[in-house]
């Protein structure tokens, strides 16, 4: 019989994706197979697994820490925000369309509980444990009977829940404490250990508050988790963008166009993993200052984001710099770059249909009724005109990888494509070509195309011999700090926690 153990949290970024993760890992490790298990996420970072369909980047992440495909049914329900109370609802992995929060809350509440059950009962056919994520707090009490994340979850799966808090923030007694008080007999019966997280600096001063929380609560404290600023691993929310600190003054700054929508910025990721890059985030208001190349990511309202690089000047200062560095464009990165996006039932926004930069000779359009949700493959053509095909000369033929999440589709005009289709979808009807080139700017609709080293490799090693700097080669950096990573978390967690008793909450 399938056992489960699920983490909850006093607040948003407690610490609940690492600790399902660091878990996942542990008991993988112990031979056990092990799945991770969302009910219902709120991320603009998404994957597409195996069943074309989306969930949350942190369960992709926690999959891998399974050393597991990840499936639709680690994430049931995701909601992508939008703006103004709306977000795009995803079922299953599948958007059955946009919705403002009451209609959610009263309205879909029990198709989407029935949808959570669903693929609970998949994943419990299939796997020997099932570690559990909640979102935000349970101690949301204003919404308790709306609640399809929290306790009703743990009560569904008959789940031990372990309380994580983040000390960082401050508070963390009152927070742990409050959750406790605030949730009735019947919640607060789920509720069977505590965990402190991100702590710095000497335990014994906290050891008088540990004693004092457990007389509280009646329930262990498990342990401190200490902050390591050695892990590296995917942010889920874009909330991260602001506190998260990139290096500086490396040798190569590639600077990332912080879109006031922006999503799927994980694709950002491997050059923080590359010991002699910076990233650079740029804000609508910020001056673009000196750098190596500039990349504008996936946006989920790319006609807002357009209007908002004109009106802010921004839009002309990309434009400029498009004559002497490369400019690189991913998903509404590349509808951004292009010479128009039509929008005439006004699908995407209020703005309507909008000229994009002009840098590459593509038109793009929202009519599209299905959201194009797919893990593509694709081969890098011999001749691509402009920049691109000088960077990928050496890796032409070569095979590539990523994921397609996109509402728009885009016709390609004049320019170059960047790649051709094996599997996806990419530019045009007919499936067969993806992305485009031409001068210094090249796009693509592929997510993760940098999370293919040698694709990565090639362009940065362009910037180093431009530079004067020398080529590198070998081992991919971000596959091999990322399993570290994993690994090291999974050391702290059973290095600093009380693996007896979280044993006995899943066994016992």
């Amino acid at each position: 019989m399938t056992k489960c153990i699920m983490v909850q949290g006093t607040s948003s970024n407690a610490g609940k994706s690492m600790l399902v993760a660091a878990l996942c890992r542990i008991y993988k490790n112990r031979g056990y197979k092990v799945a991770p298990f969302k009910s219902q996420n709120m991320s603009l970072n998404s994957y597409t697994t195996k069943e074309n369909g989306e969930i949350g980047i942190a369960q992709m992440l926690q999959a891998e820490a399974a050393m597991i495909e990840p499936s639709i049914h680690m994430n049931p329900v995701l909601l992508k925000p939008k703006g103004d109370f709306t977000s795009n609802v995803i079922i299953q992995g599948k958007s059955i369309g946009d919705m403002n929060f009451y209609d959610y809350q009263h309205k879909y509440h029990d198709t989407a509980l029935k949808a959570i059950k669903e693929s609970f009962d998949i994943l419990s056919a299939d796997y020997d444990i099932i570690v559990i994520e909640g979102a935000g707090s349970p101690a949301e009490i204003n919404m308790r009977k709306q609640d399809i994340a929290n306790m009703e979850i743990a009560h569904m799966a008959d789940a031990n829940v372990i309380l994580i808090a983040d000390i960082e923030m401050g508070g963390v007694f009152a927070s742990i404490a409050g959750t406790y008080v605030l949730l009735d007999d019947y919640d607060r019966s789920r509720l069977k250990a505590t965990v402190i997280n991100k702590f710095r600096g000497n335990l014994d001063i906290l050891k008088p508050g540990l004693d004092r929380i457990e007389e509280i609560t009646g329930e262990p404290v498990l342990g401190v988790l200490p902050y390591d600023e050695t892990l590296k691993l995917p942010e889920e929310d874009s909330a991260s963008l602001t506190t998260h600190v990139f290096s500086e003054d490396n040798d190569i700054c590639i600077g990332v166009i912080r879109l006031p929508k922006i999503a799927n910025f994980t694709d950002i990721d491997p050059f923080e993993y590359e010991s002699d890059v910076s990233l650079k985030m740029i804000g609508v208001n910020d001056e673009i200052g000196d750098v190596d190349a500039i990349l504008i990511p996936g946006t989920r309202n790319s006609t807002e984001d357009i209007y908002a690089l004109r009106e802010s000047g921004l839009a002309d200062k990309i434009i400029a710099k498009s004559s002497e560095i490369p400019i690189v464009g991913i998903c509404g990165g590349l509808q951004i770059l292009g010479n128009i996006i039509h929008d005439e039932e006004k699908k995407e926004s209020k703005q309507g249909t909008i000229d994009g930069l002009g840098l590459l000779d593509i038109e793009s359009e929202f009519s599209r009724v299905d959201k194009i949700v797919t893990q593509s493959i694709a081969t890098i053509p011999e001749n691509i005109d402009g920049i691109a095909g000088e960077i990928f000369k050496n890796i032409a033929g070569e095979e590539v990888r990523g994921y397609e999440i996109h509402e728009g589709t885009t016709k390609l005009l004049d320019s170059s494509p960047l790649l051709n289709i094996k599997q996806g979808q990419g530019n045009n009807e007919d499936g067969l070509i993806d992305g485009a080139s031409f001068g210094n700017v090249f796009a693509t609709y592929f997510h993760g195309i940098f999370h293919n080293y040698n694709f990565r490799r090639e362009f940065l090693n362009y910037i180093r011999v431009k530079k004067g700097l020398e080529a590198k080669y070998g081992e991919d950096p971000y596959e091999t700090q990322k399993d570290y990573s994993l690994n090291r978390l999974a050391e702290i967690v059973e290095e600093n926690l009380d693996m007896e008793i979280i044993d006995k909450l899943i066994f016992e």
